[in-house]
């Protein structure tokens, strides 16, 4: 089955404490998961590591959400919109919003 949402994508959170907010997917992960570019950060405590030249301290981390936590988000209607398939004339499928029937990919 094809992803509704692909890496690279512009997503808007719909649940949970980031709600609203927008980002770039950064990376797909197998269990229904994606990581959101700036969206739901948590704290990392790293130790400093000499041999690879890593300096200790506390880091921010993207942490994964759930792929039902967000939406693709739709510029022509300002929101997240849900989306669906369409097979072209040519015989290509391709991602459509379901608000406006407007083609995803281009």
């Amino acid at each position: 089955m094809a992803s509704k949402i692909k890496k690279g994508d512009e997503v808007i959170v719909i649940s949970g404490k980031d709600r609203g907010k927008r980002g770039t997917v950064v990376r797909m992960l197998q269990d229904d998961r994606l990581v959101v570019e700036n969206v739901n950060m948590a704290k990392k405590h790293t130790k400093p590591n000499p041999n690879r030249g890593e300096p200790g301290g506390i880091l921010d981390k993207e942490m994964p959400l759930h792929i039902s936590n967000v939406a693709l988000y739709n510029p022509a209607t300002d929101k997240g919109d849900r989306v669906g398939f369409k097979i072209l004339e040519d015989g290509k499928k391709v991602r459509i919003f379901k608000s406006n029937q407007e083609v995803v990919d281009i």
